[in-house]
């Protein structure tokens, strides 16, 4: 690193670490997203602005994630965007104070918080929903929705409004947006083989996470499923007590998968989706016209989120591409092998139907609803 270089990271960490130190953690957080930390200046006048907008506001609303504010790069979580939007769409009556980078946890934990009012909003996956409203956990059932329009279409139908969104606000939530981030996809690690067809996956420790049907799923294509906690995945794909795993592309680079991965393949089976909740109680005492601004904003973030997956994608699979990561899109025929080996419509989920959605005839509601082009289009891989 060269000397202004130096200087400057010095000043950027000076200038987060001056605004975090006088409570304006949200401040600092927006002025590096904006890239102003280099200047004490603009720091401090983007912190003024944000104190004005809080004291100027009539609610703060705290929303948490599990990501940090640059992470939309490759994983379009969309805080920022959030934030400001929900900002303009109640015209300054609710000031959004972020907490990303899991500083007030992450999945399972941010659910409670949410569940128990102590924070107002967090982004969590759609499978966390699951203990809440059982029929959420179909998003998991192969080749249902995996790819990204099916899924898009699927949360927004009629079908899934009536079905999950009374089971969720009964458990005290309000769905704000679903997130598309991309589906998961077979990561091969270093020194392993291109996995193209089922018969590939013959003897590969696929590591699986707790979801009795992805574990159902990979067993069914004929790999060995390997439960390992997230925490632990690196070091396992490192060691090769794991030798493939199934995030998205963007959590693949997101949480630095990128130098321990030969092989990355679109397989399309099931999405890795995400949802900001509400807390139901308190969204439901903000006046009318707030809570309108609340839903209207969340739908813009909803927007900006469809029209930047192809570009995140793109930014994650250049990254992994330099680290010498190799990528295989499958043919029409190709998919539809994988897809006859261990998709929905096979006996053995029929369990997994009539436990998760009620009946077969719910189930197949869902299906149509996926299939069914709704007014959101998004790109797929």
């Amino acid at each position: 690193m060269n000397n202004d270089k130096k200087e400057l990271a010095s000043a950027e960490r000076r200038n987060f670490l001056k605004l975090s130190a006088s409570g304006a953690f949200t401040a600092a957080l927006v002025a590096g997203a904006g890239g102003v930390l280099w200047s004490s200046e603009a720091a401090a006048q983007t912190a003024k602005e944000e104190k004005e907008r809080e004291n100027a506001a009539d609610h703060v609303m705290t929303i948490a994630t599990a990501y940090v504010l640059g992470a939309s790069r490759s994983y379009p979580i969309m805080q920022l965007d959030l934030k400001e939007n929900i900002q303009n769409a109640t015209n300054g009556k609710v000031y959004v104070k972020l907490a990303p980078g899991g500083q007030l946890g992450a999945g399972g934990s941010l659910v409670q918080k949410v569940q128990g009012g102590t924070i107002q909003a967090a982004q969590h996956s759609l499978s966390n929903f699951a203990p809440f409203a059982s029929t959420v956990d179909l998003i998991n059932m192969p080749y249902l929705c995996g790819s990204n329009q099916r899924f898009t279409n699927l949360v927004h139908s009629e079908t899934w409004k009536n079905e999950v969104h009374p089971k969720v606000e009964a458990a005290g939530f309000k769905a704000l947006f679903y997130v598309v981030i991309d589906p998961r996809v077979v990561a091969v690690r270093q020194g392993g083989n291109p996995i193209v067809t089922p018969a590939d996956m013959s003897g590969v420790k696929f590591r699986v996470p707790g979801s009795k049907m992805l574990q159902q799923y990979y067993r069914m294509v004929g790999a060995n499923p390997t439960p390992v906690a997230w925490g632990e995945t690196p070091s396992a794909i490192k060691q090769g007590v794991a030798d493939a795993l199934d995030p998205s592309v963007g959590a693949l680079y997101v949480f630095g998968f990128k130098d321990i991965l030969s092989n990355v393949t679109f397989t399309q089976a099931v999405p890795d989706s995400q949802v900001y909740s509400c807390n139901l109680e308190w969204f439901n005492s903000m006046p009318a016209d707030v809570q309108e601004g609340i839903m209207w904003g969340a739908e813009m973030t909803s927007h900006q989120n469809l029209s930047k997956v192809p570009s995140a994608r793109a930014f994650a699979m250049a990254e992994l591409n330099k680290a010498g990561v190799q990528f295989q899109s499958l043919t029409d025929d190709q998919l539809a092998e994988w897809k006859d080996v261990g998709g929905y419509q096979r006996s053995e989920w029929d369990p997994f139907k009539t436990e998760l959605a009620g009946s077969m005839d719910n189930f197949e509601k869902l299906v149509e609803a996926a299939g069914t082009q709704g007014k959101y289009y998004v790109h797929d891989a």
